[in-house]
């Protein structure tokens, strides 16, 4: 048990300094290339490397287009709507405890109860979380995780990233998703290999699923229709549903925040 606690904080510090080193070499790439443009004042302070994340979003749509969409697609066609469900359900149960240790961090103590209720009630009446019977408790789901700790205490969201096979992030974001994923406690360490990798493949292929309904909403540039509506979306997760000025939206007819992005 302390050999695994020591490895997955080892690995969560390694990939949350690697994150901070990223935009460095991004920076360094991106000014020799400006010496060399005539583009160079026309930065975008959100997006300062927004011709790397360009060509990384396309990779991640082709990597997509023929590898993820097609079993996603695969799986709404044979997998029962109910049990569809039922797997989301099971998965976002599991995400009460980073949701409980987070709203902690944050000194949320009602957010903090309403985790822990949650997963109560969800696995002891609603069959170990395929039910999600929290809801009909008048407990909605109030996601919190460690990017959103950062950001309660004042740390900056840091550039838009677009990164490989994980998709939109900043900074602040991808460290942490590295700190919920490596360094937090999650029900996921009572899982052995490979079963382990099996339920992450299944509840990668069931998120993608979810996701493709929303793509009737992308209009436009679909690389800034996800980067807006990604930005939005942890801005409005930070200020706790908040109404501020949208500071990414600007100059941009993109103006809907996609839930699930």
């Amino acid at each position: 048990m302390r050999e695994t606690f020591f490895r997955r904080w080892q690995l969560g510090l390694i990939l949350t300094t690697a994150v901070f080193l990223v935009p460095v070499g991004f920076a360094s790439a991106q000014t020799a290339e400006n010496y060399e443009s005539d583009e160079a004042n026309n930065v975008d302070p959100v997006d300062p490397y927004e011709n790397w994340n360009r060509k990384v979003f396309s990779f991640n749509e082709t990597m997509d287009r023929w590898i993820l969409k097609p079993v996603a697609q695969g799986y709404r066609a044979i997998t029962p709507d109910f049990v569809d469900k039922a797997v989301t359900n099971f998965f976002n149960n599991l995400q009460e405890v980073r949701n409980l240790t987070n709203s902690i961090l944050q000194l949320k103590g009602e957010s903090a109860v309403v985790a822990a209720g949650r997963f109560t009630y969800n696995t002891v009446f609603g069959l170990g979380g395929l039910i999600d019977v929290a809801t009909a408790f008048d407990l909605p789901e109030r996601p919190e995780d460690f990017g959103q700790t950062l950001g309660h205490w004042g740390v900056n969201s840091g550039p838009y990233l677009m990164m490989p096979f994980l998709g939109p992030a900043t900074p602040r974001y991808f460290t942490g998703l590295a700190t919920d994923g490596f360094v937090m406690p999650s029900l996921w360490d009572n899982v052995d290999s490979p079963e382990n990798w099996y339920a992450r493949g299944l509840q990668i292929i069931d998120k993608r699923a979810d996701l493709i309904p929303a793509e009737g909403f992308i209009s436009g540039d679909s690389y800034i229709f996800v980067r807006n509506a990604f930005l939005q979306r942890r801005e409005f997760l930070i200020n706790d549903g908040k109404v501020v000025e949208d500071p990414f939206a600007a100059g941009d007819d993109e103006d809907l925040m996609l839930e699930d992005f």
